[in-house]
């Protein structure tokens, strides 16, 4: 027998409890093709209602994804703090906050159809209005009222409120500035009330997205729940499907064996197909089809390989010299084996976990130096002499047939190659739409194709997958920094190098004259 919803809320339970009694005692399922009967909660919305809802947490986060039912669990948490049954102040004020006002509309309607599924004693108290905004009002036992209500993803609509409870639905999809705008104006006028928030969404698209950040360094008082497949999981396996979808057991959302099915067709199809599932399915950080990348993650990991081919033939070595105080990146590449290296530079100053915090990668450039990736040289700035120095330096004894650069900083090259005593041959490139259309679509060629092979590198995982490329009206491509969310510069040295090798391994050898003209 269910408490009934003024016996719950005077039931002295912990919060978590009493929600799970309200949500399971009282709240219907609105869609699919369980609509009417009464939710059950899975183990894994268990765990959460119970340490979201905990004294010492005011933030929670819950990330899996897509399909496993945490817009509809949001939404009753939300209904449940309008009622006062995990919150008993006075003029409660409840937001759901979502990227548009479509968007939070569902969250919206996941309410609208709880309500309309309570007795009608308690349909009475409350008022369900579409215009001027999305808003519900619930007049309390004591003629108190309450009320709920939807906002965008614009900081200017929040200006002025003071939520006691925050729900906000697909945070890793909101737009980087107007999203953390908001999201700071909801989280300081809730603080005025010592409220709490629900975060829920799949996967941002990368490890900078704000939502990202609070999932990797969850502060104080924040707790994080995550449900994602790891990257070296098969696409289209039980065991990947199941690390992101939890309720996939449950009955909730997609039934396993669709699951699988699409997984199946989503590695067939490749592609953007391919990447949307990754990210929305198995709720991995994968870039967007939005932007146009230069590999996609499946695409780069084909080329990597534990078993690297021999150092052997000439070597070409793309270069990108670091911008003032920023990366230098060196690619090796070796045309008649294959082989790729890549490298990368920072300054000294400041230590690369400060660096790491300030770009907000955390510890990840650490990592990267602890794999041998990337190194440190000189004290604020790059020397262009010693980093040359450097760059050569890793590959000693080999025969280099060129350094391979962008133009752009001829001059600075060109001397401290002079510096270094380096006698190699230099390549000039132009890296806008002029050089950059040929170099990348070489450079995605061998990666296609495969004809290329790279040890796993975190450093350069990182910049291939997220090196965005622009297309202007002639379909003609250029890697744009600009648009693009880390560093990529081993990228670029890496399409400078490969390209160069392309180029050079096209050109047919060149046979001894048989007969020549005295």
């Amino acid at each position: 027998m269910s408490l009934g919803i003024e016996e719950i809320c005077a039931s002295g339970m912990p919060r978590g409890d009493r929600f799970l009694a309200f949500f399971e005692g009282h709240c219907r399922i609105v869609t699919g093709p369980l609509s009417g009967e009464l939710a059950t909660a899975a183990p894994f919305q268990v765990d959460f209602a119970r340490h979201a809802l905990a004294d010492d947490v005011d933030i929670a986060i819950l990330c899996l994804g897509r399909g496993n039912g945490k817009t509809a669990l949001g939404s009753a948490m939300a209904l449940a703090a309008l009622m006062g049954i995990i919150d008993s102040q006075t003029k409660r004020e409840v937001v759901i906050a979502a990227r548009t006002l479509q968007q939070g509309e569902i969250a919206y309607q996941y309410v609208a159809g709880t309500i309309a599924g309570f007795p009608p004693a308690i349909q009475k108290r409350f008022t369900i209005r579409r215009a001027p905004r999305l808003k519900i009002s619930y007049v309390d036992s004591g003629g108190a009222e309450h009320v709920l209500m939807v906002v965008a993803s614009d900081a200017r609509s929040a200006l002025g409120m003071s939520p006691s409870f925050v729900l906000m639905d697909e945070r890793g999809h909101w737009p980087v500035e107007k999203g953390d705008a908001l999201e700071s104006a909801l989280l300081t006028g809730m603080a005025k009330r010592s409220g709490r928030c629900v975060m829920l969404s799949t996967s941002a698209s990368d490890d900078l997205h704000s939502f990202s950040q609070w999932i990797d360094n969850p502060p104080v008082g924040c707790y994080v729940k995550e449900f994602r497949a790891a990257m070296s999981m098969p696409v289209d396996s039980e065991e990947a499907i199941l690390a992101a979808n939890p309720g996939a057991l449950h009955k909730i959302g997609i039934p396993l064996k669709d699951q699988l099915r699409n997984g199946a067709r989503a590695l067939e199809r490749g592609g953007s197909h391919l990447t949307q599932h990754r990210w929305l399915i198995l709720n991995q950080r994968v870039a967007d089809e939005s932007r146009r990348v230069l590999v996609t993650v499946d695409e780069h990991m084909a080329c990597e390989t534990e078993d690297l081919p021999a150092r052997q033939g000439p070597l070409i070595v793309g270069i990108d010299s670091a911008e003032s105080a920023s990366m230098a990146a060196a690619a090796y590449f070796w045309p008649e084996s294959g082989r790729l290296e890549v490298m990368g530079w920072f300054p000294g100053e400041p230590d690369l976990l400060s660096r790491g915090q300030g770009d907000k990668v955390g510890d990840r450039y650490l990592q990267m130096a602890k794999r041998g990736e990337l190194h440190q040289i000189g004290k604020k700035t790059i020397p262009v002499s010693a980093w040359l120095g450097a760059v050569v330096a890793h590959v000693h004894g080999q025969v280099i047939a060129c350094l391979v650069s962008d133009k752009y900083k001829a001059s600075q090259i060109e001397e401290g190659a002079a510096l270094a005593g380096l006698n190699v041959p230099i390549v000039w490139r132009r890296f806008g739409f002029f050089s950059g259309h040929e170099d990348i679509s070489r450079y995605r060629g061998m990666v296609l194709d495969q004809k290329i092979r790279y040890a796993p590198s975190l450093l350069f995982r990182s910049a291939a997958a997220d090196s965005v490329i622009e297309v202007d009206t002639n379909l003609n491509q250029r890697l744009s920094k600009a648009k693009s969310l880390s560093r990529i510069d081993v990228a670029s040295a890496a399409i400078l190098a490969v390209a160069e090798g392309d180029r050079r391994s096209a050109i047919p050898e060149q046979k001894p004259v048989r007969y020549a003209w005295a």
